[in-house]
């Protein structure tokens, strides 16, 4: 896990700052093209001082894409959910029934992201840009294919068939990480949805939903994802196909077709698990 770094050390990383313009020409040289759907994980202290911060990145991306293109980013919240199983702090048995009965209502315009990154968080606030129905499991989409893209999220499907992720699948969109390896690869588990392997099962969760206006805690079954594995697998992935990562601002940064990731984890996990 990395560190998490002060700005004056960014600083001093930085020989240049980047700009809305620079970032533009290393998405280009990454491939990124007008009309594409792409599905963005990053980090904004591993790109580098960038002049205007998150903002500088959301519209360097955008005004790439144009308005032919689609933007995605996983927008969770994972605080909206059963606080049995929280690890990443627990709390103590006494707080739970407490956090159920109190925990305000998911509603897609005002609930934060948590631990996303000030990149997802700005572009969840962007104007047009629009959020899922999933409590936990939320993704915002800007763009052309954005309302097919969020429509119809599942709480029994926070990442599965009838999530965005499948329908990123289907329009045959692109994975960019910035910053952030196959770890932070939120397609992949997709692909758990798939394969078939040891040890997968359902387990039940909770989240507090608005529901006709009122506060209600509900309870669903849905898969239990489990991403230990993902940077291995995504390690092997690039050598299998010899994928060479580029460079946004000074991160290491990957694009890569999320169909072609998807199909390769489906048999990794059949194999590995």
């Amino acid at each position: 896990m990395k560190i998490k770094r002060s700005e004056g050390e960014v600083v001093k990383e930085t020989a240049s700052p980047n700009t809305i313009t620079t970032l533009k020409n290393d998405f280009k040289t990454l491939g990124i093209t007008a009309g594409s759907v792409i599905i963005m994980h990053s980090s904004l202290a591993e790109i580098g001082w960038t002049v205007g911060g998150p903002v500088s990145v959301v519209q360097a991306l955008m005004e790439l894409l144009t308005s032919r293109g689609t933007l995605i980013m996983p927008t969770f919240s994972s605080d909206n959910s059963d606080p049995t199983k929280w690890k990443n702090p627990p709390v103590p048995e006494k707080w739970w029934d407490l956090i159920k009965n109190e925990m305000p209502g998911y509603q897609p315009k005002i609930t934060p992201t948590r631990e996303m990154g000030i990149v997802v968080e700005t572009f969840r606030k962007w104007p047009k840009v629009i959020r899922s129905a999933h409590p936990s499991l939320s993704f915002a989409a800007w763009g052309k294919y954005a309302k097919f893209i969020i429509k119809d999220h599942k709480i029994t499907s926070g990442l599965g068939e009838h999530s965005p992720l499948a329908r990123i699948y289907d329009l045959d969109g692109k994975i960019l990480l910035i910053g952030v390896n196959h770890y932070n690869n939120t397609s992949l588990h997709l692909a758990e949805y798939r394969s078939e392997f040891s040890g997968k099962k359902n387990i039940l969760n909770g989240s507090s939903m608005k529901i006709k206006k009122k506060r209600r805690w509900v309870e669903y079954e849905d898969l239990d994802h489990n991403s230990d594995d993902f940077e291995r697998l995504g390690i092997d992935f690039e050598s299998e196909i010899n994928y060479i990562p580029g460079k946004v601002g000074i991160a290491e940064a990957r694009l890569i077709s999320q169909r072609e990731i998807v199909d390769f984890a489906i048999d990794w996990f059949t194999k590995n698990r």
